[in-house]
């Protein structure tokens, strides 16, 4: 069995900022494809959120250790 390779954030924000992009760039959005890169990126900012969470939670567990 293989396991996913968690993505970074920045590897996710840089694919949320394609999205953004491709949708500036769009003189007249297809309505399927712009409803499938919108629902891309909305599962984008969800992960990120979630990851960014954690990552503060690591930074004060480091800070408690230092504090300590």
């Amino acid at each position: 069995m293989t396991t996913k390779k968690k993505e970074t954030i920045s590897d996710s924000l840089e694919r949320l900022g394609g999205i953004v992009q491709w949708l500036d760039e769009q003189e007249r959005v297809d309505v399927e494809e712009g409803l499938k890169k919108v629902r891309e990126g909305a599962v984008l900012v969800k992960e990120l959120r979630a990851r960014l969470k954690e990552v503060e939670n690591e930074f004060e567990e480091v800070k408690k250790e230092l504090d300590a």
